[in-house]
Formats: C-alpha cells, sequence, structure tokens
C-alpha cells in the first residue's frame, strides 16, 4: 500500500491522498471563472480595488442587475469578498482565500499524483 506524508503528523493512502485533491477541486470556485462576463465583472472588481456596483457596472455592458448576479456567484464562490458601509455594498477580491484555495489544490494534486 502507498502512503503519502500529509504534513509531519500524518500520512495518507493514496485513496485518502486522491480523495483529499479531488475535494480541493472545489466546482463552485471554477464553475465561478468560466463565464465570461463574469470573469469581465472581476476584472473590473480587480481594476478598482474596492467598490460599490455602481462604480463596478459603469464600463460594463450588462445591465447593473446582472452585474449583480454575477458579483453574487464570485461572492458565494470566495472570489470577492463584500463589506456593507452604510447602505453601500463594497466589493473587493479576496486575494488571501484564493490563494489559499489555489494552495490546497496545489499541496493536494502533489500528494497524490506525484508522477
Amino acid at each position: 500500500m502507498r502512503t503519502y506524508s500529509h504534513d509531519m503528523n500524518t500520512t495518507l493512502t493514496q485513496t485518502q491522498a486522491i480523495d483529499a485533491a479531488i475535494a480541493s477541486l472545489d466546482g463552485a470556485f471554477f464553475k465561478a471563472l468560466c463565464e465570461p462576463p463574469r470573469v469581465a465583472v472581476l476584472k473590473r472588481v480587480m481594476q478598482l480595488g474596492r467598490a460599490d456596483i455602481t462604480e463596478i457596472a459603469a464600463e460594463l455592458p450588462q445591465e447593473r442587475s446582472v452585474v449583480s448576479r454575477h458579483l453574487q456567484v464570485l461572492l458565494e464562490a470566495g472570489i470577492v469578498r463584500a463589506s456593507k458601509v452604510g447602505r453601500q455594498v463594497f466589493y473587493e477580491v479576496d486575494g488571501p482565500a484564493i490563494i489559499q484555495r489555489l494552495e490546497a489544490i496545489l499541496h493536494h494534486t502533489r500528494m497524490c499524483c506525484r508522477g
């Protein structure tokens, strides 16, 4: 039986390592990035840094309500975060969460698929 070192204290079987790799491939995360108009919304948020829906939608061809739905999908996928100030909601890219997700994918893939 092949085993894989997860960290200093844990050893996983090949099946456990594969299961961990598959679990790290979060469908919502990738699905949120598969639609070109949604990627355009994400790009706009990246360009602005921190902005409300009015600022984000201003340079996009979609209606504000469509941009809002795209932002909701990105929020639920952990790609952007939102903060409310008064009646306004501001969006920004959640860089640390994205990095953590991608590092988990790399880590688990290295554990199970060393070639």
